[in-house]
C-alpha cells in the first residue's frame, strides 16, 4: 500500500489526545448524602474490572477512528502494476497508433483504426492538460518527433490515415525510448495501440527499459476473412520474344471458410492475357500458374488480380520484367578468333557477338556487354585485370578459358584482385568428366533426365584448380580424379566461370561435345541482369542498374504510368553500376517508369507489404502470456471492467486501487461503535 499524500500521516500524533484523556480521567465526582441504606440497594453494582474494560474499548474505538480518518486524508492506494511509480511534476507520454492496412478491418466501432484513435484520445484524457504528448505512427513522420500539449495531440490524431508502411513492435518501442529519453525530469509512459498481428509482434526482440512504463492496448476487430496474393515469381531466367512465359503465384485463404470459383486475371500492359478459376480451402495456401507469350522486346509490366472483400489492398500484385532483344557477348582472344565461339554465338540472332585480340582492346566498351569470355590468354595484364574487376563489380559475368601455357603470376594476380584465391597447375593425366551438377542454375533445365552411363567430355590434359582458402566456388562439371573441370563463383556483383582447359582439341573434346552448346548458351542467358520483379511500397528501396552503358552525370526520374506522380531519386555511380535510392517516397502500389534524360530504361513494380495480409492476431490473454514469458516487467495490459473507459482504466493503473473511501467508512463505523458503548453499556 502506498499514499498519495503521505504528509498527512503526521496527523497520527493526534492519537495521544484520547490516550491522555483516558489515563488521567478528568471526570469530577459529586457527593450524594443519603440517610437510608436502602438507596444503596437501588444502585446497579459494577465491578472495577467491568469499568476498566469499558474504558479500554471506548479508547480503542477512538484511536481507530482517528487512525482511519488520518489514513483517509493520506489517500492510500494499492498499485495495480508491479512497477515502481515515478511521481514527477509532469508526465511525458508517447502514444503509438498502428495505422497499417490491417487496421482497415471492421470492428464494433467502425474501422479498427477508428477504434485505435478513440483509445488514443481516451489515453490523453487520463492525464492533465499540462502533461506532454508525442504521437507515433508507422510513417515515423518528422512532425511527430516532438512533444506537444494535449489539445495539439488530439488535433494530430484527426490527421492519421492508413499507410502501407509496416513496423515491428520492437522498432516502435525503440523509437519511443529515443523520444522519451529526451523528456528528463518527467514520469515517462509509452502506449502501444495496435491489433498486434503475429507477423509484426516481436516481444522477444525488445530490450526493456524499466524506467519507462509501457501500456499494451489491443484494438480488437471482428472476425474477418481475407483472400490475397502472397507472392509471385518466374521460373525462366530470361524472357524472349514469341517464347512461352509462365508466371507463378501463391494465393492464401486466411479465413475459416472455403472459397470456390474465384477468378484470377493476368494483365500484361493493361490487356488481359490469361484467366484462371481457383478453389481454396479455409486456411490453405495454393500455387497457380498462368502462361502467355510476349510478342515484342523491351520493358514489360503486368498485374495479377482477384476480387475479395472487405480487405482489398492485397488483391492486386504488380510485376515488371524485360523481354530480351539481344544479349551482347564479347570474346577476348589470346591468338586467333575462336571458331567454336563464333559458331555458337555469331549465328544466333539472340546474341550480339564480337571478338577482339588482347592487344587491341577498348576498355570503354566493356560496359556494353553482359558476358566477357577470356579465350586462350596465357597472361592477363594488370590493366585488363583492373577493367575486369570493374566489369564484375557492375554485375557483369566473365568466363575464363586459360591459355596453353599460362603465366602463373599474372593469373594469380587476377584471381586475387577479384577475390578468388586460386592457383592453376598443369596436369597431363588423361581423364574425363564424370559428374554434372544438375541442381545448379546452369543445368537445372537442360536435362529432363540424366542417364547413368551418359557420354561426357574426355580430358587429355588440364589445369588443376586449387583453392588456397575456403571459397564459395560451385562445382558444375567434375572429373574422375575429383578435379574441377568447370566451376563458378559469385564475385562482387557478378559471376566468374573458370574452366580447367582451353578451347583446344589437344586438351579436350569439350568444344565438340553436345554439352558445350547448352553450357555456353546458358552462361550467356544468365549474364543478362534480371529486372527485379517487384519492390515493396513504403520502404526504402535500392534499384541496381548494372552495365547500362550510362556515362556522365545522369538525372534519373521515377514516374507513375499515368504521369500523375514523379520523383527524382538519389543516385550513385560505382564503375559501370548505378544505384538508385527511392527512400520511402513511393507509397502507392502500382507500376512506374524509370527514365534517364528522357530515355525509358525499364519498368518498376511496387506492391504493398504482404505481412499485413495475415490477419492472425494475439488476443489479450496471449499478450499477457507473451509479456510474462519475456519478463517485460514494465509492460502493463489494462484490464477494463465492463463499460469502463480506457481513461478510467489508465487512471486506476496510475493511481492504483484507491482506499480512502474505505477508511472514511471505517472511521464512521468506529465512532458509531463508541456511541453504542457509551449509551448501552451503563
Amino acid at each position: 500500500m502506498e499514499f498519495a499524500n503521505p504528509l498527512f500521516l503526521f496527523g497520527l500524533a493526534a492519537l495521544a489526545i484520547p490516550i491522555i484523556i483516558h489515563l488521567f480521567n478528568f471526570r469530577r465526582f459529586k457527593k450524594v448524602f443519603f440517610t437510608n441504606v436502602r438507596f444503596i440497594q437501588e444502585l446497579k453494582q459494577q465491578t472495577r474490572q467491568q469499568s476498566q474494560l469499558r474504558h479500554l474499548l471506548v479508547l480503542l474505538m477512538r484511536l481507530l477512528a482517528i487512525t482511519a480518518l488520518v489514513l483517509a486524508f493520506a489517500r492510500p492506494y494499492i498499485p495495480l502494476a508491479d512497477i515502481a511509480s515515478n511521481r514527477q511534476a509532469t508526465n511525458a507520454i508517447s502514444v503509438y497508433v498502428d495505422n497499417s492496412f490491417s487496421m482497415e478491418a471492421e470492428s464494433g466501432e467502425g474501422r479498427v483504426l477508428d477504434q485505435a484513435l478513440n483509445m488514443a484520445r481516451e489515453t490523453a484524457m487520463a492525464y492533465a492538460s499540462s502533461d506532454r504528448f508525442q504521437l507515433l505512427t508507422n510513417d515515423f513522420e518528422a512532425r511527430h518527433q516532438r512533444f506537444v500539449n494535449r489539445d495539439d495531440f488530439i488535433d494530430l490524431l484527426s490527421e492519421v490515415e492508413l499507410t502501407p508502411t509496416t513496423r515491428k513492435i520492437s522498432q516502435v518501442y525503440k523509437r519511443q525510448l529515443e523520444m522519451l529519453g529526451k523528456a528528463k525530469g518527467s514520469s515517462r509512459n509509452a502506449f502501444i495501440i495496435s491489433d498486434f498481428q503475429k507477423t509484426t509482434t516481436d516481444f522477444g526482440n525488445i530490450q526493456a527499459d524499466t524506467s519507462v512504463r509501457v501500456f499494451v492496448v489491443p484494438a480488437t476487430s471482428l472476425d474477418a476473412s481475407n483472400l490475397y496474393i502472397d507472392s509471385l515469381w518466374f521460373v525462366e531466367p530470361v524472357y524472349r520474344v514469341d517464347q512461352l512465359a509462365t508466371v507463378y503465384a501463391s494465393l492464401v485463404n486466411a479465413s475459416d471458410q472455403d472459397v470456390e470459383k474465384i477468378p484470377v486475371r493476368l494483365m500484361i500492359k493493361g490487356s488481359q492475357r490469361a484467366l484462371a478459376s481457383v478453389d481454396i480451402h479455409a486456411g490453405e495456401r495454393i500455387e497457380i500458374s498462368l502462361p502467355w507469350s510476349n510478342t515484342n522486346a523491351g520493358p514489360h509490366y503486368g498485374e495479377l488480380a482477384l476480387n475479395d472483400y472487405p480487405i482489398t489492398y492485397d488483391d492486386n500484385f504488380y510485376f515488371a520484367y524485360n523481354v530480351l532483344n539481344e544479349i551482347p557477348v564479347f570474346a577476348i582472344n589470346g591468338g586467333e578468333e575462336s571458331v567454336y565461339l563464333q559458331s555458337l554465338f555469331g549465328k544466333d540472332s539472340l546474341f550480339l557477338f564480337r571478338q577482339a585480340n588482347e592487344n587491341s582492346l577498348d576498355y570503354t566498351t566493356f560496359n556494353r556487354y553482359n558476358l566477357i569470355i577470356l579465350d586462350d590468354l596465357n597472361s592477363i595484364s594488370s590493366g585488363l585485370s583492373q577493367e575486369l574487376k570493374r566489369f564484375v563489380a557492375g554485375g557483369g559475368n566473365v568466363a575464363v578459358f586459360p591459355g596453353e601455357d599460362i603465366d602463373q603470376a599474372s593469373y594469380r594476380e587476377f584471381f586475387l584482385l577479384v577475390e578468388m584465391p586460386y592457383t592453376m597447375v598443369k596436369d597431363t593425366f588423361e581423364t574425363r568428366v564424370n559428374k554434372i551438377n544438375v541442381e545448379s542454375i546452369l543445368y537445372d533445365d537442360v536435362f529432363e533426365s540424366l542417364p547413368e552411363n551418359i557420354d561426357l567430355p574426355v580430358v587429355f590434359q588440364h589445369y588443376s584448380i586449387r583453392q588456397q582458402t575456403q571459397s564459395m566456388m560451385e562445382v558444375l562439371l567434375e572429373m574422375q580424379d575429383g578435379d574441377i573441370f568447370l566451376g563458378s563463383e559469385p564475385v562482387l556483383n557478378g559471376m566468374v566461370y573458370l574452366f580447367a582447359t582451353p578451347l583446344d582439341k589437344q586438351w579436350t573434346n569439350f568444344p565438340k561435345h553436345a554439352i558445350f552448346v547448352p553450357t555456353l548458351y546458358k552462361m550467356a542467358l544468365l549474364s543478362k541482369p534480371a529486372t527485379k520483379l517487384y519492390y515493396t511500397a513504403g520502404r526504402e528501396q535500392t534499384i541496381d542498374l548494372r552495365n547500362t552503358g550510362t556515362t556522365g552525370d545522369k538525372i534519373f526520374k521515377i514516374a507513375s504510368m499515368d504521369k500523375t506522380f514523379e520523383i527524382i531519386p538519389e543516385s550513385r555511380s560505382l564503375g559501370t553500376q548505378v544505384n538508385i535510392f527511392t527512400g520511402n517516397q513511393i507509397t502507392t502500389a502500382g507500376v512506374y517508369q524509370l527514365n534517364s534524360d528522357g530515355d525509358y530504361l525499364e519498368s518498376l513494380a511496387f506492391n504493398y507489404d504482404r505481412r499485413e495480409s495475415d490477419l492472425e492476431k494475439y488476443t489479450a490473454a496471449m499478450l499477457t502470456t507473451q509479456i510474462a514469458d519475456y519478463q517485460l516487467q514494465n509492460f502493463v495490459l489494462p484490464e477494463l471492467a465492463p463499460g469502463q473507459s480506457l481513461t478510467a482504466g489508465i487512471a486506476n493503473i496510475n493511481s492504483g486501487k484507491k482506499l480512502w473511501k474505505l477508511f472514511i467508512i471505517a472511521a464512521l463505523a468506529f465512532l458509531l461503535a463508541e456511541v453504542v458503548l457509551l449509551r448501552l453499556w451503563k
